[in-house]
């Protein structure tokens, strides 16, 4: 499946008029816009599932809430979605942004709730060899340029020593690989296959975490 270039163009007319008398007189174009989007979104969810086992995804909503926002347009100028594995045992997520100039995927641990940090960091604390073989294959770097992201602390956090030769993994809050394409890449037939391949690479990366979050620090499971 090929997305259509005008999904771009209207999230470039909605950019210049994020107001909702222009959205109401272009409902229509972006209801047939939004279908055409959501299978996409379907169809990468199935390819997904191919090679892993993912419950469900959600596309999320043009509507932004804007109660706490300093930024009161009220649509969002991107399409996002969402690629849930199958819990308890399988961990980790997929992510694909859709937005001119700014599409990306990404799949990882955006913010792990604070018991499952603090268990990938006693991990990485004891031995986090196995996290550095993954992100240097060569795979993984043709795709994620050989990085994890994430927001990080300045200092060690609290229990960990600054001076811990892998503390560049132990003080981060997430864990995420993330892909950024142009947007000729975007229209291109093979684009959808690019996708499920980057997604792919992730395997390993995610095979590992689950099998950390899964278990304590003895190496048995807790589920």
């Amino acid at each position: 499946m090929q997305l259509h270039k005008k999904t771009f163009e209207f999230l470039g007319k909605l950019a210049e008029n994020n107001n909702r008398d222009w959205f109401s007189e272009h409902k229509k174009e972006f209801k047939e816009i939004e279908n055409h989007v959501k299978e996409f979104y379907a169809q990468v969810h199935q390819n997904l599932n191919l090679h892993d086992e993912v419950d469900k995804h959600k596309v999320f909503r043009i509507y932004r809430d804007v109660r706490f926002s300093k930024n009161k347009t009220p649509y969002k100028t991107h399409f996002g979605g969402s690629f849930h594995r199958v819990k308890p045992t399988l961990r980790g997520g997929y992510y694909l942004h859709l937005s001119p100039n700014d599409t990306f995927l990404a799949g990882g641990f955006w913010e792990p709730n604070k018991e499952d940090l603090f268990r990938i960091r006693k991990e990485f604390e004891i031995d986090a060899s196995e996290i550095r073989d993954i992100i240097k294959q060569p795979d993984f770097i043709k795709h994620f340029g050989g990085v994890l992201e994430g927001d990080e602390l300045k200092t060690a956090p609290k229990g960990f020593d600054k001076t811990h030769p892998d503390i560049d993994l132990i003080r981060k809050k997430g864990y995420v690989a993330i892909k950024k394409f142009t947007d000729s890449e975007v229209f291109q037939p093979d684009f959808i296959d690019k996708v499920d391949e980057s997604f792919k690479t992730l395997r390993p990366f995610f095979n590992l975490m689950s099998d950390i979050l899964t278990t304590n620090l003895n190496g048995e499971s807790i589920l």
